[in-house]
């Protein structure tokens, strides 16, 4: 079974079946050992089967009116696990218990009064900081790539991406998240199933099942493919966090199109991810444009994880990368060069160019996906993603390019 693993604490029968039920609703989390009662000292046999059923949240319910006990085995679990996230459940209206919970060890404070909805909340920031940290424990990373303007390339750059993955490491999955899926269209398969289906069969997933709703394609790249019309309603945070859960612990690589996708959800999906891929192109507009996309995702995302690729590149005289990166906001990480003659016949016979590495564009997309595979991953799971500007771009010229807002338009 998937979801996160829960145990349960409580001095009190009526509330541990309450919390019980709250953690069942979510759908993410699932029940896996409850107590009545709190441990009183380490060798206390509830902490032993908390620890042997690999319990990954540990709910502890505070009583309001004698809160001590509570706070007291939130510092014996602290002290005698060092992975299991704690979770102290009391009352918003008592400041001094939520510091008292936090400074014994709890990593979150759920209200007591709206259990389903503040456990969802909670559950869902657990499993979207613990994905981007699997990686050190061997999970998959995940990388999204995000249009910053309709047209910018942003499936050429996931498929390529996809397979130079496939390709060098194997066990790569491209989730096509766009708003009406291409991905499949660019690999010439198939597909039965894909997303939707999916995020209907959460309740019953499993391996199997996952694998079931995959398309493959000759390279053995596996596909969870896009809907071919608008979704009428977006995933919630929760069927999102799920998915992904599953996703890394099937696959090594996943890679999500997120098109041109601006919406809560390519929000999620970015806050979900390792790396995002910011697909661009050096016209006025395109810059203008990254800036703004930029801005809407720093504000869940922050701007260390999202990096700039300059696609269909040309260099243009007298415009740097620094001025790219001052005119978006944004870090650049890779130019793809621009071979439109190349690459729009591949996107029509359905054959990635980084299938074969006797073009430019084709080795540029296979030596961006090697970057995004070695880089080393921080403490947050956020990758270490440099990118060194071209020596002959470090003089800048007098007469270069700018985005300002009179040119902008506005």
């Amino acid at each position: 079974m998937h979801g996160v693993a829960a145990a349960i604490l409580s001095e009190d029968r009526e509330r541990l079946a309450v919390l019980q039920s709250g953690l069942e609703n979510t759908n993410l989390g699932r029940n896996i050992y409850s107590c009545v009662g709190f441990p009183a000292a380490a060798t206390d046999p509830s902490l032993r089967q908390i620890q042997d059923l690999r319990a990954e949240v540990v709910l502890v319910d505070i009583d309001p009116g004698n809160p001590q006990r509570a706070i007291a085995a939130i510092e014996l679990l602290r002290a005698t696990t060092s992975d299991i996230a704690i979770f102290a459940v009391g009352e918003m209206s008592a400041p001094f218990v939520i510091v008292a919970a936090m400074r014994a060890g709890a990593r979150e404070f759920v209200d007591r009064s709206a259990t389903r909805e503040a456990l969802l909340e909670a559950l869902t920031r657990y499993t979207a900081t613990r994905n981007k940290t699997r990686s050190h424990a061997g999970k998959g990373r995940v990388f999204s790539v995000v249009n910053a303007k309709g047209g910018s390339g942003a499936t050429t750059v996931a498929v390529n991406i996809a397979i130079a993955l496939q390709h060098t490491h194997d066990k790569v999955v491209l989730v096509d998240l766009a708003p009406i899926g291409h991905a499949a269209l660019h690999l010439n398969v198939r597909s039965s199933f894909g997303v939707l289906d999916a995020l209907q069969n959460l309740h019953r997933m499993d391996g199997s099942l996952l694998q079931g709703f995959m398309s493959s394609h000759k390279s053995g790249l596996h596909l969870l493919a896009g809907p071919q019309q608008p979704l009428a309603a977006a995933p919630t945070a929760a069927e999102l966090a799920r998915l992904f859960d599953l996703l890394v612990s099937h696959y090594r690589y996943v890679v999500v199109d997120c098109s041109s996708r601006m919406d809560h959800t390519a929000r999620q999906l970015c806050d979900l991810s390792n790396a995002v891929l910011l697909v661009t192109q050096t016209d006025v507009v395109s810059l203008w444009s990254t800036g703004r996309v930029q801005a809407f995702l720093e504000e869940t995302v922050g701007r260390e994880r999202v990096r700039l690729v300059l696609n269909r590149y040309k260099k243009i005289p007298g415009f740097t990368e620094e001025d790219v990166e001052k005119a978006s906001n944004c870090k650049i990480l890779w130019k793809v060069p621009n071979n439109y003659q190349l690459v729009g016949p591949a996107i029509d016979k359905g054959a990635p160019v980084a299938l074969h590495d006797s073009q430019e564009v084709s080795r540029s997309f296979i030596a961006l996906a090697a970057l995004l595979a070695q880089a080393s991953t921080n403490d947050e799971g956020t990758l270490d993603l440099v990118y060194q500007h071209d020596k002959s771009d470090t003089k800048k010229s007098a007469g270069r390019l700018m985005i300002s807002p009179l040119r902008a338009g506005q």
